[in-house]
């Protein structure tokens, strides 16, 4: 094999090993509404955002014929589909989150519906259909700083998980280098962003965390 097709091949499987560990941190969640037979503490909307992301991106995948896309991306959209499907039958607040489920699908059917139907140039409605998911992706990376300014604000990253930041990390960095591989800045571009909020998680854990100064040193020796 030649050095480039070798890079290509442990880039690819970097981007799906890294991702799918990623997309697995919900499992955790998954757990504890089983166990406790409750959503709470349990977000929905990151499930449902990260499942319509999941479709997108399995969709330029499909058309851009890439299977390192087709394949994270479908069993990502499985997996987030299944935690969909537990938090509904555990949540007693059914009609919310029912409505928040059949307003994004609306939104991602008529977004098919106009890059398959309305744009028949091949070509063009992948440009169109890598840019949808390129903003969708980048207001994915970003909806978290919320979060990261409330804990500024508390002094405290009880509301962060380490293992999610370093699986985020690793996950936006591998898609980064895929993505200059292929000369596709539409998988570049939403995935700088990740590996910018990771970075500021880990400065926040070193700040404020009691023991972060302590996890950061010990992932650094691994």
């Amino acid at each position: 094999m030649e050095a480039g097709g070798l890079a290509d091949s442990l880039l690819s499987g970097a981007c799906v090993l890294f991702t799918l560990g990623m997309f697995s941190t919900g499992l955790s969640d998954l757990k504890h509404m089983r166990m406790t037979r409750s959503v709470d503490s349990v977000q929905f909307l990151p499930f449902l955002t990260t499942d319509v992301n999941n479709l997108s991106w399995l969709s330029y995948g499909a058309l851009k014929g890439n299977w390192t896309l087709i394949t994270v991306n479908a069993v990502g959209a499985v997996l987030q589909t299944l935690y969909i499907l537990v938090y509904l039958h555990y949540c007693h607040r059914k009609r919310a989150v029912l409505l928040q489920t059949t307003t994004l699908l609306a939104v991602l059917v008529l977004g098919f519906a106009y890059f398959w139907l309305l744009v028949p140039d091949p070509e063009m409605r992948l440009q169109h259909l890598g840019l949808f998911c390129s903003v969708f992706t980048i207001s994915m990376y970003l909806s978290p700083l919320a979060d990261l300014t409330k804990v500024i604000r508390t002094k405290s990253t009880q509301r962060l998980s380490f293992s999610l930041t370093i699986a985020t990390l690793l996950t936006s960095a591998s898609w980064t280098l895929y993505g200059f591989r292929l000369k596709d800045p539409y998988i570049v571009v939403p995935n700088l962003p990740g590996i910018l909020t990771s970075f500021i998680r880990f400065w926040l854990f070193w700040k404020y965390s009691p023991g972060g100064r302590q996890e950061l040193s010990a992932s650094t020796n691994l």
